[in-house]
């Protein structure tokens, strides 16, 4: 499964999730967009956990699922009881990693659930070099291809690390590396300890922003935390607290997901644009102001709307059917 694909799912509502297994990582990135440490918190209530994964399983229009952290690889009983069950369930699974586990020997585990995904996103910059060297990226690459996953090779859109990804792409495969893997670029985030390297971008006004994509696919906590969207911030309990619902079976889990995948207000700024929504009475005072991200806009609206799944804004209703319409086009 390639980037294009992938991103295609994830665009598609209700068709993926992500699965956040752990807040735990030794990597130490500076970066680090979600400030995940070797004793951050991880799974300690495995029967909601797998409850949690059950009803994910039972999710039919639910077609992929992406796995991540944290660093997964590090929760072994968590990671393996998932991977096993959505695979044997038919979902599509998508892992994200740091490559941290590759060794000199690779646990047999370790390529067990590998085997079960249909893609590996692989993490490299010069910020991760600092705990998983050269060497071990490339150790990690090959034994992601081995195993018979797509490998995509995730970097920040800086010019010196996208070409040092690329070298180290041909020392695993050589010139044709293409043939196995691909590179993904993605902007810096200034969250977490990111905040301290990184900044947000140019100031706009709240009426310009387009639509947030990441409002496609929710994302569930191994604590039964489901939060609309991937943002950092929000994930770790920051934010808007309209931006995430409890769970604590699987049943509930279905009534969240629904709650949020029919949410007036969700669908208008996935689809139609989070600027469009300052059209609207209830938040017009946000249309001249200036926001220097789509998420800061985003989280003024949440602050004044109504809850999750609440319908009784006809505009706001008649205005979501569009994007919904559209969307079944």
């Amino acid at each position: 499964m390639k980037y294009t694909e992938v991103e295609s799912i994830r665009n598609t509502p209700g068709r993926s999730l992500l699965l956040f297994i752990t807040d735990r990582c030794p990597v130490g990135c500076e970066h680090c967009s979600v400030d995940s440490r070797p004793g951050s918190p991880s799974i300690h209530d495995f029967e909601l956990f797998e409850s949690i994964v059950e009803g994910i399983c039972c999710e039919k229009k639910l077609s992929m699922v992406g796995i991540s952290g944290g660093e997964p690889f590090v929760e072994r009983q968590g990671l393996t009881l998932a991977v096993n069950r959505l695979a044997s369930a038919g979902k599509e699974i998508v892992l994200y990693t740091s490559g941290v586990w590759a060794k000199s020997i690779i646990p047999r585990w370790i390529r067990d659930v590998i085997a079960l995904a249909n893609c590996v996103f692989l993490s490299t910059d010069a910020f991760h070099n600092k705990t998983v060297n050269d060497d071990q990226f490339v150790l990690a690459a090959r034994t992601i291809v081995e195993e018979g996953a797509w490998l995509i090779v995730q970097v920040l859109n800086l010019p010196d690390m996208v070409a040092r990804a690329e070298e180290l792409l041909c020392r695993a495969f050589g010139k044709d590396y293409l043939e196995f893997a691909e590179i993904n670029l993605i902007s810096p985030l200034p969250y977490g300890r990111g905040k301290g390297i990184f900044t947000l971008g140019t100031n706009q006004d709240g009426h310009e922003f387009g639509p947030c994509r990441s409002l496609t696919a929710p994302v569930v906590r191994y604590d039964g935390t489901i939060s609309a969207c991937c943002n950092e911030q929000v994930i770790m309990g920051l934010g808007p607290n309209r931006l995430r619902k409890r769970c604590s079976s699987a049943i509930d889990l279905k009534k969240v997901l629904k709650d949020i995948g029919q949410d007036p207000i969700l669908n208008v700024m996935s689809g139609l644009g989070v600027g469009t929504l300052t059209y609207h009475p209830m938040f017009s005072d946000l249309a001249r102001q200036q926001f220097p991200s789509i998420c800061q806009l985003c989280w003024a609206i949440q602050q004044d709307a109504l809850p999750i799944g609440d319908r009784s804004d006809r505009l706001l209703t008649a205005i979501s059917m569009i994007r919904r319409n559209t969307a079944n086009e």
